[in-house]
């Protein structure tokens, strides 16, 4: 009966210490996250994403990184690739979250900056015809819906969706960006 309830004690005071180290002002965590855009298969428009959080007061965050997005644009009988690179830095407001701080959901607002190139840069194609697009510095910012749900005290599981709006670009203005990822918290 002793080892049943020293078992039943260690338990509670185990979990009571998780559910309190979550979402602590100062707190980090390395995230990397992926996806598809505009909602085509992730084989011709993707992202790939990594980037630092460090937590504010009851769940609210600040996110700084950087993002890839490629999209395959179809033309004749090749797609061309457009690439995106852009640097990220935006606050996310921790809006609910349950009461043992096992999932919280964000609404984020950032600010985009970026390059993105066409083709590679190539405007010559394949049939002798050539790209009138041109590679582009990019600006703009992102609202983003995220969901993060704790998988143990240091692992944590991310779903996003979020849409861009970033000017300058000569081939896509808006893009739809659903996703998931994972966060490793740090200290």
């Amino acid at each position: 009966m002793k080892k049943i309830i020293l078992i039943i004690v260690t338990l509670v005071v185990f979990l009571g210490q998780t559910n309190a180290q979550r979402y602590l002002t100062g707190q980090k965590g390395i995230q990397v996250s992926f996806g598809a855009v505009n909602g085509i298969n992730p084989q011709r428009a993707f992202y790939l994403g990594a980037g630092i959080a460090t937590y504010t007061k009851k769940g609210s965050h600040w996110v700084f990184g950087g993002e890839y997005l490629q999209e395959q644009m179809d033309y004749r009988l090749v797609q061309i690739p457009v690439s995106q690179f852009a640097a990220e830095g935006g606050y996310y407001y921790g809006a609910l979250s349950d009461p043992k701080k096992n999932m919280l959901l964000s609404i984020g607002v950032s600010a985009l900056a970026g390059y993105e190139t066409i083709n590679w840069g190539n405007k010559m194609l394949y049939d002798g015809a050539s790209l009138m697009n041109q590679n582009a510095f990019l600006y703009g910012g992102a609202m983003t819906l995220e969901l993060e749900t704790y998988i143990t005290n240091r692992i944590v599981l991310l779903l996003s969706a979020r849409e861009r709006i970033l000017c300058g670009s000569s081939s896509v203005n808006f893009s739809t960006q659903l996703g998931a990822g994972i966060k490793f918290i740090i200290n």
